[in-house]
């Protein structure tokens, strides 16, 4: 049997996957991969995100701000967060929130306001954080650690492609990092070069799609099948097995995301 695999980031919403949604989550069990958690990114648009959630078993959904959108849509504080997740057993995880300086595409304030508030959300409901930094390490650190000083949460590092501290920051706070299609790229030494110190129980594999597809699909629309390039990758980075690092990402998954139902997920396929 081919190791079961999760893909614990995806935007099964987007409207790149509207036409082809059956398709996508059929070769996603097809490649193995078991679970998909599909993100919030936008308050107005959660319905659509709940809504793929609902329709298949495996698919669970976190309710979220993105930081791109924290100046039209940033909660100054986590009271509408822990409403929508708060007792729907499908939401498992707040987010995806965080800092991005790199498009600053919100004033910076609201960013880190939005970011705050998710966090006491995920705090109060004892859900895991997935938090987004671009070009915001230091001020991303400072946040998590002062906000950890006012009492602890979980979460994850999303898309990691940040630089070591920020990885040593996070994982200080007892977070988890997780690598997509990023960890493939000719042009990501330095990220190659983090992946293989990170402890094994804290490593995480998405896929962030519908981008940023892993070589050798760089270049195609992304779907959570492809994950199962990124851990090949990741594993030969590590200098482990590929079903060892599925196995150990996907318990992972599921001591992280505690109300995920690991009985829902499909089983891998048989390899040839």
């Amino acid at each position: 049997m081919t190791a079961m695999l999760v893909d614990s980031h995806c935007h099964l919403d987007f409207p790149e996957f509207a036409a082809d949604l059956d398709g996508v989550v059929a070769r996603a069990g097809e490649a193995g991969i078991g679970m998909m958690l599909t993100i919030g990114t936008h308050l107005s648009k959660w319905r659509g995100v709940r809504a793929v959630a609902g329709r298949f078993a495996n698919v669970y959904c976190t309710v979220g701000v993105h930081p791109h959108e924290a100046g039209t849509e940033g909660q100054g504080d986590a009271a509408r967060l822990i409403a929508l997740a708060g007792n729907d057993a499908k939401v498992i995880g707040i987010g995806e929130t965080g800092l991005d300086f790199y498009y600053d595409k919100s004033p910076r304030d609201a960013q880190a306001t939005s970011f705050r508030s998710h966090i006491a959300a995920a705090r109060e409901l004892g859900l895991p954080l997935i938090v987004h930094a671009r070009d915001a390490d230091a001020d991303c650190a400072a946040i998590l650690h002062e906000e950890y000083a006012n009492g602890p949460f979980t979460g994850v590092m999303h898309c990691f492609s940040s630089g070591r501290q920020l990885a040593i920051d996070a994982l200080r706070i007892g977070f988890f990092i997780s690598l997509s299609g990023i960890a493939t790229f000719k042009g990501a030494a330095e990220l190659q070069a983090i992946v293989p110190d990170i402890p094994a129980d804290r490593l995480l594999v998405e896929t962030d799609a519908p981008f940023l597809a892993p070589v050798p699909l760089r270049g195609k629309r992304n779907e959570p099948a492809f994950v199962a390039h990124t851990a090949a990758a990741v594993a030969k980075l590590r200098g482990v097995e590929a079903a060892a690092l599925a196995a150990q990402t996907t318990n992972n998954f599921f001591r992280l995301f505690t109300r995920a139902d690991r009985a829902l997920a499909t089983s891998p396929s048989t390899s040839s």
